[in-house]
């Protein structure tokens, strides 16, 4: 199988990434989490396909619901998004949009990433391409009972089968 397809599987690793809370039994929170092929129309209208398969050019959106189905709010909820290998991130798709991102899945911080190099003997503060962002997360300080909050993003299959951050021959 090639590597961009195994995009889908993030959703699997998505639903990894949640709190633990999530995750055990009698516990209030669910989670909702859905990859839909964004398919756009000769009108230029988006619509949704299933993402069974995917292929380079390809947009992926990621929706992940949580709902509390409890009578008392839940705090400091942390909802991680790990970006596939073979898609980048699309700027400016992340809902809510404070979003942070990490090149780690460790360190997170306000987009767009930034980093210090060395330009002719001086420290120059340049952007992190997008292509190399690993992972989003969002913070939901409070969900009230009985609530939901949906964070989305979308991810575009890149046609290359190289490391994360290489160029394809010929850019």
């Amino acid at each position: 199988m090639k590597p961009y397809l195994r995009v889908l599987a993030a959703l699997a690793i998505l639903a990894a990434a949640w709190p633990a809370a999530a995750q055990q039994q009698n516990n209030p929170l669910t989670t909702k989490l859905e990859a839909r092929k964004v398919v756009r129309g000769a009108d230029g209208k988006e619509s949704f396909a299933p993402a069974d398969s995917a292929k380079p050019g390809d947009v992926i959106e990621y929706v992940a619901t949580y709902r509390n189905t409890g009578k008392q709010p839940l705090r400091n909820l942390e909802a991680t998004l790990p970006i596939p290998h073979n898609t980048e991130f699309v700027p400016g798709s992340a809902n809510p949009a404070d979003a942070r991102a990490s090149l780690d899945a460790k360190t997170y911080a306000a987009m767009p990433l930034k980093r210090t190099t060395v330009k002719d003997g001086k420290a120059v503060e340049a952007l992190v391409p997008v292509r190399d962002y690993r992972s989003l997360r969002w913070s939901a300080s409070e969900l009230p009972a009985e609530k939901s909050a949906t964070f989305v993003a979308r991810v575009k299959v890149l046609d290359d089968t190289g490391p994360p951050g290489a160029a394809k021959a010929g850019q």
